[in-house]
């Protein structure tokens, strides 16, 4: 709930999606919610649910007769967003929503979820065409791979990555690094290593190692453009 006692935004859409959900549980999935597939596309047996009455009871189930999909190539937009597009759409926003609340996005400004490529994952296992197949996550989807291979994405921030837990050991593990510092006697020994480099010059000595160095090297280059004009 948020503040003054009023549900958030995901809470209210949640609670319309599952209010819509048939209220009878022992109602056949097949007969409620079954898609089929047809001309290459997820598309569900009807968009209203119809209850189907006991067999005993005709007078019933002719009341609640199951409606007949459209044509999918001849139907209006509406049609085909009503029987085609919705039943498979709006069942995984309602799981992107309930994902969304695991990673906490209704609660940061940033996270590592994304919601498009939770849909995408979901929305690609779901169809019936892999019924029978394994699991396969967002970034072993076929196309998906294909895609990132020319459009390849910027890695995500490791704060974005690190768990609390985690960024709360690196937190804890620098603060306790920060303590020790702020030390006098560690301070001394700081001040004593920072005297001792500098007495030592080993900045210089550093510059005039890798100046030898470079000396070499041309005067090799030079060696070998003599020898070459020779021959």
């Amino acid at each position: 709930m948020a503040a003054g006692g009023q549900p958030r935004l995901w809470e209210q859409v949640c609670a319309e999606y599952e209010a819509e959900q048939p209220p009878f549980p022992d109602v056949p999935e097949s007969k409620c919610a079954s898609v089929s597939l047809e001309a290459g596309m997820l598309q569900p047996a009807h968009m209203e649910q119809s209850y189907s009455a006991p067999a005993a009871d005709p007078v019933v189930q002719q009341l609640l007769p199951c409606p007949e999909p459209p044509d999918p190539k001849t139907c209006s937009p509406r049609e085909y967003l009503e029987y085609y597009v919705f039943p498979v759409l709006l069942p995984g926003l309602a799981e992107l929503l309930h994902q969304a609340e695991k990673e906490k996005c209704f609660e940061r400004k940033r996270t590592k979820f994304i919601a498009c490529d939770f849909l995408t994952e979901w929305l690609y296992n779901k169809n019936l065409k892999r019924k029978d197949e394994s699991f396969t996550e967002f970034f072993s989807i076929p196309f998906v791979s294909d895609w990132l291979k020319d459009h390849p994405r910027p890695p995500i921030p490791l704060s974005l990555l690190l768990s609390e837990e985690e960024a709360s050991l690196i937190i804890q593990s620098f603060w306790r690094g920060y303590r020790v510092r702020c030390d006098s006697e560690i301070q001394e020994l700081r001040q004593w290593q920072k005297q001792l480099r500098e007495e030592r010059n080993i900045n210089k000595r550093v510059k005039e190692f890798w100046a030898k160095q470079e000396a070499k090297v041309g005067s090799k280059l030079e060696d070998s453009e003599e020898h070459e004009e020779n021959h």
